[in-house]
Order: structure tokens, then sequence, then C-alpha cells
């Protein structure tokens, strides 16, 4: 993993701050990556939290279809929600059934961990391959040249 991705909202393994939460007022965190491989063609991101009590990481947020020559996404990104995305990025079905980002909400207790994974491939994906995380994977498997991930934790309020 070689991209480097950072946030202005939270350090690697630090608290995700409430306004990104189902909790407040749920909208993405801006996030920014660099080290992305020249030939490159373009990005795809998953968020998703492996600390969900079940068998499967709980999806947050599937998006693909990322311009290779941005260096992150604006707070807000999520079309679904503030209309702030790429031109022609496409989002997917996070595990509640809806598009877009749907910020962390983990039940009382522990924190979680949210990983947002950023993968550079070397292909161009159709909005049909972003459909939701499994679709996504598919469509990336062998075509990723470089990938990277923060990390900050949530633990409701």
């Amino acid at each position: 993993m070689n991209i480097s991705v950072t946030s202005t909202a939270f350090e690697q393994g630090k608290p995700i701050p409430r306004k990104y939460t189902g909790q407040g007022e749920d909208i993405s965190p801006p996030l920014s990556w660099k080290d992305v491989p020249k030939d490159a063609k373009e990005l795809a991101l998953i968020c998703d939290d492996p600390d969900a009590p079940r068998a499967q990481p709980w999806v947050h947020w599937v998006l693909g279809k990322i311009p290779s020559g941005i260096g992150g996404m604006e707070e807000g990104a999520s079309s679904a929600k503030a209309k702030k995305s790429p031109p022609g990025m496409a989002e997917g079905k996070n595990d509640s059934g809806t598009i877009g980002y749907q910020g962390p909400m983990p039940p009382a207790g522990k924190a979680h961990r949210y990983y947002f994974r950023v993968y550079a491939l070397d292909v161009t994906l159709t909005a049909a391959n972003v459909a939701d995380k499994p679709t996504l994977l598919a469509a990336m498997k062998g075509h990723i040249l470089a990938a990277g991930e923060l990390m900050g934790t949530y633990q409701r309020q």
C-alpha cells in the first residue's frame, strides 16, 4: 500500500469528528491522497467498519470512476448529500441500501474502526462496476496498481 491517504478532519487512528457521523451532519469527511501512480486511469474508494457485529464489515461508502489526477475530495463530496462530487464519479450502495456516504453510527459500547481505502486502477470502470462493494471488488481484481488507507475511530455518544 503506497498511496498516502490523509484528512484535515482526523488523523490516522484518531476519532472521527461527530459532524461526519450518523449522530452529526452525516456528511463525508475531507480526504486527500498522494503518491498515485502516474499510469493510473482512475481511482476507487471504499469505507467500511470491520468491527460491526456481523460476519462481514459494514460498508459505509463505495465510490468509483474518481479521476486519477485529483488529489482528494472535499468535505461533503458524496453526491447523495451535497452534490459536490467530482464530475463522472459513481457511487454505489452502502449496507443500509442507500447510495452514497453513510457516516459511522455503531451500537453503544466500544469504538469501531472505519477504513477509508483508496485504490489506483489500471482500467476505466463503468458505473455498473460500482453498484456495491462486492461488484466493485470483482471489477478491480487484477487491476489495482496501488492502494492506501486512512483509519479513524468512532464511539457512539
